[in-house]
């Protein structure tokens, strides 16, 4: 294998691996320390890539604003989901939670093919995100580079925010014994909404930051949603470290075969899944019941 396809190979699988990361921490949160399986999360990614295309053109903004914007209300929307409707399926089955969140998934669908049309539709990026860095051995297009960039942040700040925080240490109290965390003052209403927020807006922040790579189309939160979900069973619910972990194993060897056999590339991904489950049940940083 040459220098110049192992570079690339790892250069685009990084990045790859940081998309598939931000999207699916803020799943691995809801499954992990929720207890709740949400489906529907992909829809929270697509909903961030439309409306961050969409919202600088039909205001007027600068297209950075339109991003922030996008996040925001995806944000706002998600909170009202849990405050109106999953909040009542939290000590319910597994299947019924599955069964409501896919419901929704559909729905969503439904709403950006009527708002946007059904055809893939592209996301502007900053001047600032446009041109290439030369490396030396290669030019990388920026807008790569700063998504990397935006992984290794989000991985950074969600560590202090969850294990280095006194939020963090009221969301692990109350997902492990919520009537003990509200008898101390906990309320733990607001800790499920903010909680489910910060999910939502990291999906959102990895569909706009992804939308090169995983192209914006309204069937995109069916199409990727067993992606998502394969990442976030080998990193082991609920758990940072295995969710940015897992999306760089099965990142790097997805595109590692896109590379070097196309056609095998989907089965790659997932029979590395397969092993790795095999091998770990509980996903690579996640704990025996």
């Amino acid at each position: 294998m040459s220098f110049a396809l192992l570079s690339s190979i790892l250069i685009d699988g990084v990045t790859y691996a940081m998309i598939l990361f931000m999207i699916t921490v803020g799943l691995s949160m809801t499954m992990g320390l929720m207890r709740v399986v949400n489906l529907a999360h992909g829809a929270f990614a697509m909903l961030g890539g439309f409306l961050a295309a969409s919202i600088p053109q039909r205001l007027g903004v600068p297209i950075g604003l339109g991003f922030v914007l996008a996040i925001a209300l995806v944000a706002v929307l998600a909170v009202l989901f849990e405050r109106t409707l999953l909040r009542h399926f939290y000590r319910r089955d597994d299947l019924d939670q599955m069964l409501v969140t896919i419901g929704l998934m559909f729905v969503a669908t439904a709403a950006v093919n009527l708002m946007f049309g059904s055809s893939v539709t592209s996301v502007a990026l900053p001047e600032a995100f446009g041109g290439s860095v030369d490396l030396g051995f290669r030019a990388i297009p920026r807008h790569r580079l700063i998504v990397v960039a935006c992984g290794l942040a989000v991985v950074v700040v969600l560590w202090l925010t969850v294990d280095r925080s006194s939020f963090g240490i009221r969301v692990r109290a109350a997902v492990d014994n919520a009537p003990i965390a509200r008898a101390i003052g906990i309320d733990t209403t607001k800790i499920y909404a903010a909680t489910f927020a910060i999910g939502a807006a990291l999906a959102a922040l990895g569909g706009i930051a992804g939308a090169e790579m995983l192209p914006m189309e309204p069937t995109y939160a069916s199409k990727y949603l067993v992606i998502l979900l394969a990442v976030v069973a080998v990193g082991g619910n609920g758990n940072l470290f295995g969710s940015f972990f897992a999306a760089l194993l099965l990142g790097i060897v997805e595109t590692s075969m896109k590379y070097m056999v196309p056609q095998l590339a989907s089965a790659a991904f997932f029979l590395t899944m397969i092993i790795v489950l095999l091998l770990r049940p509980q996903g690579l940083f996640g704990r025996q019941a």
